[in-house]
């Protein structure tokens, strides 16, 4: 048990003789990592070829790091947020960095943001957003589209770097089936683009099988809950979600994927050996004899050698200035500003008009 300062000033004050003077020297935090690190180096440069290149990155993959030698899923990657580290954090810290930075930006926070930046603002400062009834009907609706094409099974996994190695799995097994059935759904992309990792998932992908159309279609399916054609507003961030997926999508095929800052970023062991059912899986799915988390990348990589850009129908604009800080977050425009009377957080927001209307009678 650890004595409080004044229990041990009134111990050194009644028994002089029983406590000796020792002189204390402060370590800060950094310095302490450093000492850790340094006395773990011989073990763990054993363990590691010589990809590993410097003390720094011994410190990041030592901060959470198994005696396996694999990283353990942190807080932040099973949906929990780590307040402690978040209290440390600068105040001006951008959104992407406190709330996605070890996940990624995903394409529906990209599109929500587009929706509202105000509310997405809201919805990271208070946690995840509240189901409704419509965006389970969606999610429905997806999974029931997801199994006409696609069978899923439970995989274990032990580790982040297993986690990550089931996700490409998935990216193999949709683009076999893309090339022998002409289309898949639910097909996780994951790139880097801007200066920041990017991450989604794309509703469908289309193979034409005409002679002059070789590009792939991306798909992105909508549900309603009336039955009428949606806003102009409800289609452009329909569009803006798909032409994330565009973007991704043809910087992957453009071979583009910097897989050693993707190791560092994510805190990755490229090297830890995936458990023997991830192994056995990535094998029988995609024929490609994967031992560890760099073997899987690699493939990933190759993967896109093969594939075409995607139909080019849409033209890209991003802003991320939201997102990095540059700037506040806006308020929906005023024209369309019938969205606050579904949104949760209108009742705290200056922008939102007097509620005369409710969610289920709006005009659109």
């Amino acid at each position: 048990m650890t004595e409080s300062p004044s229990e041990s000033r009134l111990l050194d004050h009644d028994h002089p003789h029983l406590v000796p003077q020792i002189p204390i020297e402060i370590v800060s935090d950094e310095e302490m990592a450093l000492l850790f690190a340094r006395s773990l180096i011989p073990s763990t440069v054993t363990a590691f070829p010589s990809s590993v290149r410097s003390l720094q990155y011994c410190i990041a993959l030592l901060s959470k790091r198994s005696l396996s030698g694999c990283s353990q899923p942190g807080i932040e990657d099973s949906g929990g947020f780590n307040t402690t580290t978040q209290k440390k954090k600068k105040k001006a810290e951008s959104f992407l960095h406190r709330f996605r930075n070890k996940k990624g930006l995903s394409a529906t926070y990209f599109a929500d943001s587009e929706w509202c930046e105000k509310q997405t603002k809201y919805v990271l400062l208070n946690g995840n957003r509240v189901i409704t009834k419509a965006m389970k009907t969606g999610r429905e609706r997806h999974a029931k589209l997801e199994e006409e094409f696609v069978k899923k099974f439970k995989v274990v996994v032990n580790s982040d770097e297993d986690k990550w190695a089931l996700r490409f799995l998935k990216f193999f097994t949709g683009i076999n089936q893309l090339y022998t059935e002409g289309l898949t759904r639910e097909l996780p992309l994951v790139g880097f683009a801007e200066g920041i990792w990017m991450v989604g998932v794309i509703d469908e992908v289309q193979m034409p099988a005409t002679e002059t159309q070789r590009n792939p279609l991306l798909v992105d399916t909508k549900t309603r809950e009336k039955d009428k054609l949606p806003s102009e507003p409800q289609r452009r961030n329909g569009r803006f979600q798909l032409m994330f997926y565009k973007y991704l999508w043809d910087i992957l095929e453009a071979s583009r994927f910097p897989s050693d800052q993707f190791f560092d970023h994510f805190s990755l062991n490229p090297d830890c050996d995936l458990s023997e059912e991830i192994r056995e899986v990535v094998l029988a799915k995609s024929g490609y004899p994967a031992k560890t988390l760099d073997d899987v990348v690699r493939y990933y990589r190759r993967s896109w050698i093969l594939l075409p850009r995607a139909h080019d129908q849409l033209l890209f604009y991003i802003s991320l200035e939201f997102w990095l800080g540059k700037r506040e977050a806006s308020y929906t425009p005023e024209e369309e500003r019938w969205k606050c009377y579904c949104c949760e957080f209108a009742s705290t927001c200056p922008a939102a008009p007097a509620k005369s209307v409710t969610c289920s009678n709006l005009p659109t």
